[in-house]
């Protein structure tokens, strides 16, 4: 198997790290603002590219957008308002940092520009005391025009503190807080997915700051009106839930395998499965998840890097490592952007600025919540 040793595209030398703290969520805003706002921009240049690649006018991705904000703010006002003030010390419009949250919602009007491909295991790993707790690791692969435009975040003020890695202006994607609840997050596709319901991203946002466990991060999720789709994969020290969210329902996922949940980007309960958009993911997501299970089940896992291996892949094998073919066309070039480790029994969440084959070379950051 050829390794990828280092990244076809540049990487930044240092990757920025955010970290807020304020009980007013305007403020929280505000101080996101502040620290994004040297790249803030290019993240809108990027996006502005894509959506013009995706044949969405300009004016559509406004109205899309205002209209996000509304579901945000009919949903959990506060999140409205850390939106606003991102907007606010950024100087840019409420409705820009909306696009950028809304960015799954509004991407998913067009077939032109595909979405990027993600691999999720979370499995029970032995623990110091000698029981078991879930231990989550995933692949986030998006655009690599985006891969100057996401940064760790350290979120303090909300109900729970929480860290992670999200893009810039986004409020939160992938993460685990201090009551020990995580969240791996990976896109799907419904034939129903628009604007209108909560953004996926937000409602990431919602569960890291007020969810204290598996079961109310659920409640929280299916009180929310959802008009898109996407895979929360949801564990605490004693347990750990897989959904498919869609604009018809959230639906619980059985396990893989004893102990183990596995995600890729399709459907794996039936009631979205009729109506998936499978032409976006299929057959790569089905290759890569049963390449995935047939490799978890070959050999036992039990230590955490021992599961970030489990994502390497290389030629001829589906890619749970991600390396973008940079003579592709923008829009078509996605790459494994960072591999990330969560923990919930310690709060910890470690995050590796490159793919899962890279886990030896690189340094990690280990971010407490």
């Amino acid at each position: 198997m050829r390794l990828v040793t280092s990244a076809p595209y540049p990487r930044p030398e240092h990757r920025l790290h955010v970290s807020v703290d304020a009980a007013d969520p305007r403020a929280r805003g505000r101080s996101r603002g502040r620290q994004l706002a040297d790249g803030l921009h290019g993240a809108l240049a990027s996006y502005d590219g894509l959506f013009a690649l995706a044949g969405i006018r300009p004016a559509t991705v406004r109205s899309d957008a205002e209209l996000a904000l509304d579901a945000v703010d009919a949903f959990r006002p506060a999140l409205r308002e850390q939106i606003e003030g991102i907007a606010d010390a950024a100087r840019v419009e409420p409705w820009q940092i909306a696009a950028l949250n809304a960015r799954t919602e509004i991407l998913a009007r067009s077939r032109a520009v595909p979405p990027g491909e993600c691999s999720t295991i979370v499995r029970r790993l032995p623990s110091p005391g000698g029981a078991t707790t879930p231990v989550g690791v995933q692949t986030w692969d998006w655009h690599v025009e985006l891969s100057s435009s996401w940064h760790t975040i350290a979120s303090a003020g909300a109900t729970y503190r929480y860290a992670g890695i999200t893009e810039h202006g986004i409020l939160a994607k992938i993460g685990v807080n201090s009551a020990g609840l995580a969240l791996h997050f990976n896109i799907l596709g419904h034939r129903d997915d628009r604007v209108g319901g909560v953004p996926v991203h937000v409602l990431a946002a919602a569960v890291l700051e007020e969810a204290g466990s598996t079961e109310h991060a659920r409640e929280i999720l299916l009180h929310a009106p959802l008009t898109s789709s996407g895979s929360f994969a949801l564990f605490d020290e004693d347990s750990a839930l897989l959904l498919d969210l869609s604009p018809v329902g959230i639906f619980e996922v059985p396990e893989a395998a004893p102990g183990t949940h596995l995600r890729t980007n399709h459907f794996l309960t039936a009631v979205p499965a009729a109506h998936e958009k499978s032409s976006l993911y299929q057959p790569d997501s089905g290759e890569r998840y049963a390449f995935l299970r047939d490799r978890i089940e070959q050999a036992p896992v039990e230590r955490a890097e021992e599961l970030v291996e489990r994502l390497i892949t290389g030629p001829g094998e589906p890619p749970l490592t991600c390396v973008p073919d940079m003579n592709a066309p923008s829009g078509h070039r996605w790459a494994s952007l960072a591999t990330v480790v969560l923990d919930p029994a310690t709060r910890t969440a470690q995050v590796l600025d490159g793919t899962p084959a890279e886990h030896a070379s690189r340094p990690w950051s280990t971010l407490r919540a």
